[in-house]
């Protein structure tokens, strides 16, 4: 990624704007320098915007749903779709056998930090009493809870796992 890597794409949680709004930011910024990579990556992202609805009922009484209008859309909206791609880019990397891709890495920098294995161990010696649980995995809840979709579930069991051999 020749281009990508000077420029100041992605988005953090200190950032003062809607994670929406730095998409379209980065998207002008991508055009003007001709990055058709990230450009091309920003646009997948956007396309998704229409897949996010909101549930409504007609004057009849009927239920549907409508298109989130851009102020509606958050952050977390946005996270489920670059999660969606992420995953989807790495079931075709895995056909391809490779590591990973300029693609991917792009909608990486649309993702939050994840909490690290150090900060989800010390939470869940923080906070988790094993002793009233049945089973380590029914922690599983309250963790997934506290960090939401800053924590990989693959990652939380493993760590519960390791913790209670």
């Amino acid at each position: 990624m020749s281009n990508t890597s000077n420029a100041k794409y992605g988005w953090d949680n200190d950032m003062p704007m809607p994670l929406h709004e730095k998409i379209k930011q980065d998207l002008k910024v991508a055009t003007l320098k001709k990055d058709h990579q990230v450009k091309s990556a920003l646009r997948l992202i956007m396309a998704e915007y229409p897949s996010l609805t909101v549930p409504i009922t007609l004057t009849s009484g009927k239920k549907t749903t409508r298109p989130k209008k851009s102020e509606e859309i958050t952050n977390d909206d946005i996270f489920g779709i670059v999660q969606k791609l992420i995953k989807a880019e790495k079931t075709v990397l895995e056909v391809k056998k490779q590591e990973s891709s300029d693609y991917l890495e792009i909608l990486n920098f649309y993702l939050p930090r994840m909490a690290t294995p150090e900060a989800i161990k010390a939470w869940i010696e923080d906070n988790v009493d094993f002793t009233v649980l049945k089973n380590p995995m029914q922690a599983m809840g309250p963790i997934m809870k506290h960090f939401g979709k800053l924590a990989d579930g693959q990652l939380v069991k493993q760590i519960l796992q390791d913790l209670n051999k």
